[in-house]
C-alpha cells in the first residue's frame, strides 16, 4: 500500500514564505543558481538515515519544526562588544549576528595592503561577476540538503582576499553570534576565502552566543590556497545550547600550499560539520585538529573527508571526541589517495571517551589508495577514563570528579598543543574545562 509522505513543517514552511528574493538578486546566473538549489532541496526534502552520510544523524525532529527566513531585528539588537572579543585576537573583525552584517560591532578599517574583507552583500552589489563560480555551484549528492538550501537562500557572508606574496600580520577575526529574536529565526551564510600565490593569513573563526535561543543556522565556506600559499584557520563553537548549526567547508590547495585547522566544538543541540579537502597541487599539506565535547542531549557530527590527488601531499588529522550524559558523537575521516597522487602520506586518528555508560561515539575511519609508494594509516578508539590513572590522582588526595576533569582535560588537550598562539590556545584550555562536568 502506498503511504503519502509524512508532513514536514520545515519544508511546508518554506513553500509558505513565497519571496525569497535576497540581496543580490537580480543577477541573472545568481538567481538560476538559487532556483535550481532551492528546487533540488524542495523536492528531495531532508535526508534521512537511509543516506550514507547521515546514518547516525536523524533529522526527525528538526523536520518538525518552522523557522522564519531571518531576523528583520537582527540589525538592531544589542551586543555587547567584549562578548565579541577573544584573547590573542585584536586585528580586523567582521561580525554577524543572526545572519546579518553589523558594521558598528566590526573593526574594518585601515585595512593591511594586500588583504581585501568585505561582507558578500557588498561585493554582490559592486562587483559580483568574481564571485559566479563559487555561487554558481549545484549539489547533487543524496546527503547535500542544507549545502543546497545554503545555496538558495544565502544573502550574505564574508568574501576575503589575500593578494599573491602578502603576509597578513594579525589574525582576521570572523565571528557569527545568535541572538534571541521574536521566534525561531533561520539564517544562511556563505564565505569564500582566496589566498594568492605564496600569500599568508590567520583566521580565527567564532561562533557564540549573546543568550539562549533555538535559532538554525548553515555556513557555506569555499577556500582556496593557491600555489605556496599558507592558512592558519582556528575554529571555536559555543553555540546556544538548543540551536542547530550546520557547516560546510570545501577547501582546495595549490602547488606546496599549507593549511592547518584548528576546531574546538562545545555548543549546540544538534552540530554538523562537513569538510572536505582537495590537495591539487604537488607537495601540498592539509592537517587537521579536532575536538568535540558534550554533555546533555548534546549531539555533533563530524564528516571530514581528504583527497590526495597530487605528487608527494601530506595530511595528519588526529581529532578527540568526549560524551558525557546521554550525549553522541559522531565522527566519519575518509581519505582517499588518487591514481597518480604517487608519494603521499596520509594519517588519521580518532580517540573518544564515554563518561557516561548513555553516551555514544560512532567512529568510522575509511583509507581508499589507489596510488604507489604510499604512506598511509588511520586508526580509532572509544574508551573510558583509564581507572588505574583515576586510581592514582585519587591516592594524592583529589577528589574523584577533580580527577576525572583533569584526565579528561589533558585527553582533549594534547590536540592543541601545535597551536601558534599561546594566549588563545590557553583560552581554548578554559573554555574546555569549563564545558567538562
Amino acid at each position: 500500500m502506498n503511504r503519502s509522505p509524512a508532513p514536514m513543517p520545515f519544508i511546508d514552511a518554506l513553500r509558505e514564505a513565497g519571496d525569497l528574493r535576497l540581496p543580490g538578486s537580480g543577477l541573472a546566473w545568481l538567481d538560476a543558481a538559487r532556483s535550481e538549489n532551492l528546487e533540488a532541496f524542495m523536492a528531495a526534502g531532508l535526508p534521512d538515515t537511509r543516506a550514507e552520510a547521515w546514518k547516525y544523524t536523524a533529522l526527525r525532529a528538526l523536520g518538525q519544526r518552522r523557522f522564519a527566513l531571518g531576523d528583520a531585528d537582527a540589525a538592531t539588537h544589542p551586543v555587547d562588544p567584549h562578548a565579541l572579543a577573544l584573547p590573542g585576537i585584536d586585528g580586523p573583525r567582521l561580525v554577524f549576528v543572526n545572519g546579518v552584517f553589523r558594521a558598528d560591532l566590526s573593526k574594518l578599517e585601515a585595512l593591511p595592503p594586500g588583504l581585501s574583507l568585505q561582507p558578500l552583500s557588498r561585493v554582490l552589489a559592486n562587483d559580483p561577476e568574481p564571485l559566479r563560480f563559487a555561487l554558481s555551484r549545484q549539489y547533487r549528492e543524496a546527503g547535500d540538503a542544507f549545502a543546497r538550501l545554503n545555496a538558495a537562500l544565502a544573502g550574505d557572508g564574508m568574501v576575503l582576499r589575500v593578494a599573491p606574496g602578502v603576509r597578513v600580520g594579525k589574525p582576521i577575526h570572523l565571528c557569527f553570534a545568535g541572538a534571541p529574536a521574536q521566534g525561531d529565526v533561520a539564517w544562511h551564510l556563505r564565505n569564500v576565502i582566496e589566498l594568492g600565490e605564496g600569500a599568508e593569513l590567520d583566521l580565527v573563526e567564532h561562533h557564540l552566543a549573546t543568550a539562549q535561543h533555538k535559532h538554525l543556522s548553515t555556513l557555506v565556506s569555499e577556500i582556496v590556497a593557491r600555489d605556496g600559499a599558507k592558512l592558519q584557520h582556528t575554529l571555536l563553537q559555543n553555540v546556544a545550547e538548543e540551536c542547530t548549526l550546520i557547516r560546510r567547508g570545501s577547501v582546495r590547495l595549490g602547488a606546496k600550499a599549507q593549511v592547518m585547522l584548528h576546531v574546538l566544538e562545545l555548543g549546540g543541540a544538534l552540530v554538523r560539520h562537513d569538510l572536505h579537502a582537495e590537495l591539487h597541487g604537488d607537495e601540498a599539506r592539509f592537517d587537521t585538529r579536532g575536538v568535540f565535547v558534550l554533555r546533555g542531549r548534546q549531539h555533533v557530527d563530524t564528516q571530514l573527508s581528504i583527497h590526495h590527488q597530487a605528487l608527494n601531499t601530506a595530511s595528519e588529522s588526529i581529532w578527540r571526541g568526549v560524551a558525557d550524559e546521554r550525549a553522541r558523537g559522531v565522527f566519519r575521516g575518509a581519505i582517499v589517495v588518487a591514481q597518480g597522487a604517487d608519494g603521499s602520506d596520509a594519517s588519521l586518528n580518532n580517540k573518544n571517551l564515554l563518561l557516561s555508560p548513555l553516551a555514544e561515539i560512532d567512529t568510522k575511519p575509511e583509507l581508499e589508495i589507489y596510488a604507489d609508494e604510499v604512506k598511509a594509516a588511520h586508526g580509532a578508539t572509544v574508551g573510558q577514563l583509564d581507572e588505574r590513572a583515576l586510581f592514582y590522582l585519587r591516592s594524592r588526595g583529589l577528589p574523584q570528579a577533580e580527577a576525572r576533569a583533569l584526565l579528561t582535560a589533558a585527553f582533549c588537550r594534547a590536540v592543541f598543543s601545535a597551536l601558534p598562539n599561546e594566549t588563545l590556545r590557553d583560552h581554548f584550555s578554559s573554555a574546555l574545562l569549563a564545558h567538562l562536568p
